[in-house]
């Protein structure tokens, strides 16, 4: 049997030195939710939020091949805590599930507390050329974001455009009324939001995505918002570097198909 964990707090002692904020979001109840073999008094638990869902405590076999309810997406990225529960990922999934790496970056809050960061991160943003537009993430673009496949993860996991002012921020460059690039909140927590960056596949290799990112996290700067970040392959690593950030360690995950 497994439960839905409303008191996150029982749960929140088998995720301890996780630093993901994704996991940090379910257990503040922000957005996501903690799953387990018990709700009192859990041993292994699993956060899922959007696309995502880290496994931690003692491998459990149905909790591995639980899908939630609310989850209707073939696709899942799982996270183990540990080789053991990647064992166990493989032996549940088989073929369906592809190990890749992916690179933790630090989060560093007093990286952009410092002058001579923001000031390159506002030269950066500075350094859009002529025929581009620079906006903030508003309703009408939240909207017509939901409708576009390679940008829909900027504004997926709010219910509404009020949950995205309250939780969320973003920043899209447009060229000629389109979107093009954009970086916003993948999800919101206590205290920040995880970031999200996607460049329409024409329109990459520009610079576009380091001026967004650059313009998002002084935006992040000036609401006391952290704006972490997880790279999914080595490009978006070194992008966040340029930006300011520092490379913690690679870890593997699993793609599944056909959850």
């Amino acid at each position: 049997m497994i439960y839905k964990i409303t008191q996150c707090e029982k749960a929140g002692f088998l995720f301890a030195g996780w630093e993901e904020t994704l996991i940090r979001s379910c257990l503040q109840g922000v957005m996501g939710h903690i799953y387990g073999d018990s709700d009192e008094a859990p041993v292994s638990t699993m956060a899922v939020l959007g696309d995502f869902c880290f496994l931690a405590g003692k491998p459990d076999k149905e909790l591995v091949m639980y899908k939630p309810g609310e989850c209707i997406q073939d696709f899942v990225i799982m996270v183990p805590q540990n080789e053991a529960w990647g064992t166990l990922v493989e032996e549940c999934y088989q073929e369906r599930a592809k190990k890749v790496w992916r690179y933790a970056i630090k989060k560093e809050p007093e990286v952009f507390s410092g002058g001579a960061v923001l000031q390159r991160l506002q030269t950066i943003t500075e350094h859009l050329e002529k025929g581009y537009t620079l906006k903030m993430m508003d309703e009408a673009l939240f909207r017509y974001c939901r409708g576009i496949s390679w940008c829909r993860d900027w504004v997926s996991q709010y219910d509404d455009f009020d949950m995205y002012r309250r939780l969320g921020l973003g920043v899209v460059i447009l060229k000629d009324g389109e979107p093009v690039s954009g970086a916003s909140s993948y999800c919101g927590y206590s205290g920040g939001i995880e970031v999200e960056i996607d460049t329409r596949e024409d329109y990459r290799r520009k610079g576009l995505a380091a001026i967004c990112g650059a313009k998002l996290i002084l935006e992040c700067v000036k609401k006391g918002w952290y704006p972490s970040w997880d790279a999914q392959n080595l490009w978006s690593a070194a992008l966040a570097e340029k930006l300011g950030y520092h490379f913690s360690h690679a870890y593997t995950a699993y793609e599944i198909q056909g959850w």
